[in-house]
């Protein structure tokens, strides 16, 4: 009897122990393909393939730099600013995400009822356009914000600009800002102006939509609007001085025909909100 009731719970035991470490490790499986290792960031470069305009862009990570691979270095200082104080004014200040901004974020998707504002820092976009999908929601967002954390610890600020800037899309199949310097200015990245920076950056929320300025050889009320606000913006981070910006208003940017009619933009599209953050010297 005393035998037969040990081997029960023997048996017991080893059920407990087989139940304990599936579920142990089908938890592991499900953390690590919720939670990617984002510190393989660190050395490997993600590279963008174009797949159509009905299929998102595929993602892969390779160990070689990539060959339209640009550094930090190999950028105009004042393109970078521009992107930077018109995409994240904070992203030297914050740890991965904005609080300020997600806080406005709740409040106007709260009144909408729907999903109607990201507040997404770059870091957070690095995170969701190399390690997670588009879909808009709660537990996406969740992940985004702890993932956001790890990647900036793991990988540093550098990093996650130089990629940020080597995979935004600026346009119809134009990944990484190479490719879009010589698209729409015919030159490389390291020669940028800052008002060329501010027409790049301008395009970023939604570069197919926005890029209706190129289209039209001149830019729409909206399109200039938003450059002036980029490049008043670039003034008061130090990026310019106030009479740079007065210079750089001046120039017309390479696809720009003086006699072309302004083409203006739907009420959605002047009516589209930019960021806003505090006024802080962001230098690089």
């Amino acid at each position: 009897m005393l035998k037969g009731m040990g081997r029960f719970i023997f048996f017991l035991s080893l059920l407990t122990v087989l139940a304990v470490s599936y579920v142990s490790w089908s938890g592991w499986k499900y953390f690590r393909s919720e939670f990617p290792d984002v510190s393989v960031l660190k050395h490997r470069y993600p590279v963008v393939k174009y797949q159509g305009s009905k299929k998102p862009p595929k993602v892969t990570l390779q160990n070689s730099r990539p060959a339209g691979w640009v550094g930090l270095g190999e950028i105009s200082r004042v393109a970078v600013g521009a992107v930077i104080v018109s995409e994240d004014w904070a992203f030297y200040q914050h740890e991965g995400y904005d609080a300020k901004q997600i806080k406005e974020a709740i409040r106007e998707d709260w009144e909408a009822g729907r999903f109607v504002r990201g507040a997404s820092t770059i870091t957070q976009q690095v995170v969701r356009n190399v390690f997670l999908s588009k879909d808009k929601n709660l537990w996406r967002k969740v992940k985004e914000l702890i993932l956001a954390v790890r990647i900036e610890d793991a990988v540093g600020k550098k990093k996650i600009l130089e990629t940020y800037l080597n995979i935004a899309e600026w346009g119809e199949g134009i990944f990484g800002i190479r490719e879009a310097a010589e698209f729409y200015f015919k030159k490389s990245p390291q020669m940028l102006t800052a008002k060329e920076g501010a027409f790049l950056a301008m395009l970023l929320p939604s570069p197919k939509r926005y890029g209706q300025s190129f289209r039209a050889k001149r830019l729409t009320h909206y399109a200039d609007k938003t450059v002036r606000s980029i490049l008043s913006k670039m003034a008061q981070a130090h990026y310019i001085t106030p009479e740079e910006r007065e210079a750089e208003l001046m120039m017309p940017l390479l696809f720009e025909i003086p006699s072309n009619p302004i083409t203006e933009e739907s009420p959605e599209e002047d009516s589209e909100q930019q960021p806003s953050s505090n006024v802080e010297d962001l230098a690089l």
